[in-house]
C-alpha cells in the first residue's frame, strides 16, 4: 500500500485545502496521474499519484490538511484494467477534453449531496458564469444536474436551441442562503489586506494621462510588432517600462522596510496583477528594467496563461519590488489600489475614456486614463510619490522618452 502525502508547496506554508479530486474512490490510477488539486494560501497546485494501483481517498473535498498528512492510499497489488483505457482516461489524454472534464467535476462537486429542492434551479459555477455573460436567467433553463441543478451543458443546449429573452423575469432569486468555506488563498488575501491597512501609512496620489500618443504608436506598429515578435503590443508593456525608468529615478518607491532598515533594490521585479479562476494573482516579471517591450509582453503573456491554467508556481509570485494592477479591463474609472506587502507602492491603471481636456489653451477631446499610486508614507515622501507618478505620465504621453530614460530625445542626441 502506497501512501499519498501532502507535499510542501513552499516555505512557511503548513496547511492546504483539498480543492477537488479528479479521480473517484476505487479508481485505478497510473503513477504521475493528477489525482487532486490543492489550494495553498498562495497558489493552486496539482497532487499526483506516487504509484500505480487502486486509489482509496482519505480526505474529502474542502478539508484543510497539514503538509505531510496522508490524504490517499494506493493499493499497488491491484492490476491495471485490460488496456487501461477507460473512457475517462482517454478523455484526460487530450488537453481540451480534460478541461471540460474538470468543469463537469466541479459542477458535480458543487451540487448538494441530497436530492431535495435546494439545488433545483441553481446554476453550477461554470453555468453561472456562462449565464451572466449571455444575460440568461435561471427560470429560462431546465436543470438536468443532480437535484435539478443547472449545468454548463444545460446552458449551452438552451443557447443552441434559442432562448426567448422576453421570458426573463429578473434573475430568479430566492430567500435561500448558502455558506461556503473560504479557501486558503482567500483567507490569506484577507489577512494580508487587513494587515496592510493596519501596519502601513498608506496614501494615494492621482494623475491623468493623455493616452492618444501611445495609442497612435500602438495602432501604427501593432501588426508589424506582432509579426516580428510573435506577441501582441499592449499598454501594459509601455507602463511597465515607464515604471522601471521612474523607479530608477526614485529608488525609495522601489524599496521596502525590513525592521529598522530600508532595503533598496538595484533591479525592478514588477508584479503584474492578473485575474484567474482562483482569484487575483500577481506573478512577477523579473529584471523588467533590462527588458524590451517585446520581452515584457512575452513574459506577461507566459505568466498570465500559467495563472489562468493553475500552473503558476509560488516562486513566480514572490519577490516583487513593485506592482501594477489594471482595473480598467473591468471598466474601473478610478480606485485606490492597496499595497502588496512587503512592497511600498502599487500603480493602479484604469479605463480609457474620451474626455475634454485643455491643450495649448484649447478644449479638445482626448482618450484619458486616470492613474493612482498608493504608497507607504513611512518610506516614501509626498514629493517622491507625486514626482514618480508625474514621470510615468510624461513618458506615456511621450513614448519615445521611455527609450531615453525619461529624457528628451533631442537632449540625449545633443549630450545635454
Amino acid at each position: 500500500m502506497e501512501e499519498v502525502k501532502v507535499p510542501s508547496p513552499g516555505e512557511s506554508i503548513t496547511e492546504v485545502d483539498i480543492a477537488s479530486w479528479t479521480v473517484s474512490d476505487g479508481d485505478y490510477v497510473n503513477i504521475d496521474d493528477v489525482i487532486a488539486e490543492i489550494d495553498s494560501d498562495k497558489a493552486t497546485l496539482e497532487l499526483t499519484a506516487t504509484a500505480s494501483g487502486a486509489i482509496k481517498i482519505k480526505a474529502a473535498e474542502g478539508d484543510t490538511v497539514s503538509v505531510g498528512d496522508i490524504v490517499a492510499e494506493i493499493d499497488t497489488s491491484v492490476e491495471a484494467p485490460a488496456g487501461n483505457s477507460a473512457p475517462e482516461k482517454e478523455e484526460k489524454a487530450e488537453a481540451a477534453e480534460e478541461k471540460v472534464a474538470k468543469e463537469e467535476k466541479t459542477e458535480v462537486a458543487a451540487a448538494p449531496s441530497s436530492t431535495d429542492s435546494n439545488a433545483k434551479g441553481h446554476p453550477s459555477p461554470a453555468a453561472n458564469k456562462l449565464m451572466r455573460e449571455n444575460n440568461i436567467a435561471s427560470n429560462q433553463l431546465n436543470g438536468t444536474g443532480k437535484g435539478g441543478r443547472i449545468t454548463k451543458q444545460d446552458v449551452l443546449q438552451a443557447m443552441a436551441a434559442g432562448i426567448d429573452a422576453s421570458a426573463a423575469q429578473g434573475w430568479g432569486g430566492s430567500r435561500e442562503q448558502k455558506r461556503e468555506k473560504m479557501s486558503s488563498l482567500r483567507r490569506k488575501v484577507a489577512e494580508r489586506l487587513v494587515s496592510v491597512k493596519n501596519e502601513t501609512a498608506m496614501l494615494t496620489t492621482f494623475n491623468e494621462i493623455d493616452m492618444s500618443y501611445v495609442m497612435e504608436v500602438r495602432s501604427q506598429f501593432k501588426e508589424k510588432f506582432r509579426e516580428h515578435h510573435n506577441v501582441n503590443l499592449g499598454f501594459m508593456s509601455f507602463f511597465t517600462k515607464a515604471v522601471t525608468e521612474a523607479l530608477n529615478a526614485f529608488p525609495a518607491v522601489n524599496a521596502m522596510i525590513d525592521g529598522n532598515e530600508i532595503v533598496y533594490h538595484d533591479y525592478a521585479d514588477i508584479g503584474i496583477a492578473v485575474s484567474s479562476p482562483k482569484g487575483l494573482m500577481v506573478p512577477v516579471v523579473r529584471n523588467a528594467e533590462q527588458m524590451s517591450l517585446a520581452e515584457i509582453e512575452a513574459d506577461i503573456k507566459r505568466l498570465a496563461i500559467k495563472a489562468r491554467d493553475g500552473k503558476i508556481s509560488i516562486d513566480e509570485m514572490t519577490g516583487g519590488t513593485f506592482t501594477i494592477t489594471n482595473g480598467g479591463v473591468f471598466g474601473s474609472m478610478m480606485s485606490t489600489p492597496i499595497i502588496n506587502p512587503p512592497q511600498s507602492a502599487i500603480l493602479g491603471m484604469h479605463n480609457i475614456v474620451e474626455r475634454p481636456i485643455a491643450v495649448n489653451g484649447e478644449v479638445v477631446i482626448r482618450p484619458v486614463m486616470y492613474v493612482a499610486l498608493s504608497y507607504d508614507h513611512r518610506i516614501i515622501d509626498g514629493k517622491e510619490s507625486v514626482s514618480f507618478l508625474k514621470m510615468v505620465k510624461e513618458m506615456i504621453e511621450n513614448p519615445s522618452s521611455i527609450i531615453f530614460g525619461g529624457k528628451d530625445p533631442n537632449e540625449v542626441l545633443l549630450g545635454l
